[in-house]
């Protein structure tokens, strides 16, 4: 979803383009698909240009949807499901521990709720480099920098993660 919110208003990606941009294997994602597609977050198109994209803006699509659309309803234990059918179990009333599976629920349903996917899909790439500044003798032979990040498979720079020790 991340990958197709990047590319939000350019048209439909294919699945084999997301597989190689997120190291997943298609089958995968085409299992994902049809559960997106079945909810109407995704939408498919036939032909050479084909494939997949948004089926509303980034800001439009809530996160709890997704999760839903994937995972079923929310919830940490079958006794506090968010899914309206759901019958209650017959020892909610008397079980000690139902309020904390509720409010555990309510929790992350609360979160889901209030992220949207453009909260996932970055306007920029920043590069985080905990690396020193290249010294002159790294100039190349113009005496200039080369200030170009390495790129990932997605095109997009790396943001190395700190190490524990940079901590």
């Amino acid at each position: 979803m991340v990958q197709l919110g990047r590319r939000y208003g350019t048209g439909p990606a294919s699945l084999a383009e997301i597989a190689l941009d997120e190291d997943l294997p298609r089958a995968y994602l085409e299992q994902l698909v049809t559960s997106l597609r079945d909810a109407g977050l995704v939408i498919s198109t036939r032909g050479a240009r084909g494939g997949y994209e948004l089926g509303a803006a980034p800001d439009q699509i809530r996160m709890s949807d997704v999760l839903r659309a994937l995972e079923g309803p929310i919830a940490p234990m079958i006794c506090a499901s968010d899914a309206e059918e759901h019958q209650a179990c017959d020892r909610s009333a008397r079980c000690t521990v139902n309020v904390l599976w509720v409010r555990v629920r309510d929790a992350i349903t609360s979160t889901l709720d209030s992220m949207t996917l453009a909260d996932l899909v970055p306007a920029i790439h920043v590069t985080l480099d905990p690396r020193p500044a290249p010294s002159p003798a790294a100039a190349g032979p113009d005496g200039a920098l080369d200030p170009t990040p390495e790129p990932t498979r997605s095109g997009a720079p790396l943001c190395p993660l700190p190490t524990t020790a940079s901590w």
